[in-house]
């Protein structure tokens, strides 16, 4: 077998902030995301869809022609149950963000949640617009407990389709109409994607994919949609400001901390916590100058654009 060969710093990565971090990190003996992709390559047959785990008859190989699994299922099945179920993963996963940031809006609403209140009130009023409250003459906090019950309503709903589907350009929103693939709930089309992905459900691989565009719509017309609108309301709708990126915004005098996540709620916190008088002090009396907050991934973005927070990188930059 021939010796793997493993990339160089200047062959990984294209930054030139991120090379000699990726040098020092092969000096100090530390994995990063390039090296172990490096020394575990992908398996042949998993990496195209050719290999099936969903039941504990396999998993089963196909790399013959004509070849189905122990089930019956075909190639084109098990690769588009692969899909879906990736796609419902994501879903769930984007979804469930804006499911926290409903439930956060209506505690905030009921003064529940200290720290955070309504921070935006045109946000507020137009997006009880698109999904049809009333705000004339109504408290902010009000509108604000109906409109996260809405959104709530949203992951669990059943029939029907998800309110925001139409603000959609209408040609768009015909078109899913015609083909049948308007998400009807949030939770439902990601359930339905596990359901039809089980060995012995369904057999068609169109079919499948159907679903898996459906589950897609249900987040982004659905789930991540709600949260892009919530955080506005509970954060502030950004607008254009000046910042810096890259790893260079890291300081050796004072504490780096990194914000990496999904999770704005926690976020938001930090960065109040970042401006504490007490907490700038005691950094001090360990000797350092005092707190400095970057961030990695789409936490980082949403402090970015709304606090001008420092963004030091990307998923490939974490170690």
């Amino acid at each position: 077998m021939a010796k793997k060969e493993f990339r160089s710093p200047e062959q990984a990565s294209a930054d030139p902030a991120a090379i000699p971090l990726l040098e020092r990190a092969e000096a100090m003996g530390v994995s990063t995301a390039f090296s172990r992709a490096d020394s575990m390559p992908p398996c042949p047959i998993g990496s195209r869809g050719m290999c099936c785990s969903m039941c504990l008859m396999g998993p089963c190989r196909l790399t013959k022609d004509g070849q189905v699994g122990v089930c019956g299922a075909t190639l084109e099945t098990i690769t588009a149950r692969i899909f879906a179920r990736h796609v419902a993963a994501g879903s769930a996963a984007h979804s469930d963000h804006g499911r926290d940031l409903a439930f956060t809006l209506r505690a905030a609403a009921k003064g529940e949640a200290k720290g955070f209140k309504i921070r935006d009130p045109f946000k507020l009023k137009a997006v009880a617009g698109y999904l049809g409250i009333p705000t004339e003459g109504r408290a902010l906090n009000d509108i604000a407990v109906d409109i996260a019950d809405n959104a709530i309503a949203q992951f669990g709903q059943q029939k029907g389709e998800l309110a925001y589907l139409k603000r959609a350009p209408k040609k768009r929103y015909e078109l899913w109409k015609e083909l049948d693939i308007a998400p009807r709930g949030i939770d439902r089309e990601v359930v339905e994607v596990m359901h039809r992905t089980h060995m012995g459900d369904d057999q068609e691989a169109e079919h499948i994919l159907d679903q898996a565009m459906r589950c897609a719509l249900s987040d982004g017309w659905g789930g991540s949609m709600l949260a892009t609108d919530i955080s506005d309301i509970l954060f502030g709708t950004p607008s254009p400001l000046v910042s810096q990126v890259n790893l260079g915004v890291l300081r050796d005098d004072e504490v780096n901390v990194i914000i990496h996540g999904h999770e704005p709620t926690l976020a938001e916190m930090l960065v109040t916590a970042m401006n504490d008088p007490e907490l700038i002090a005691y950094a001090k009396t360990k000797g350092a100058n005092g707190l400095n907050m970057a961030g990695i991934c789409c936490t980082s973005n949403e402090t970015l654009v709304r606090h001008g927070v420092p963004s030091a990188g990307n998923f490939l930059h974490q170690e």
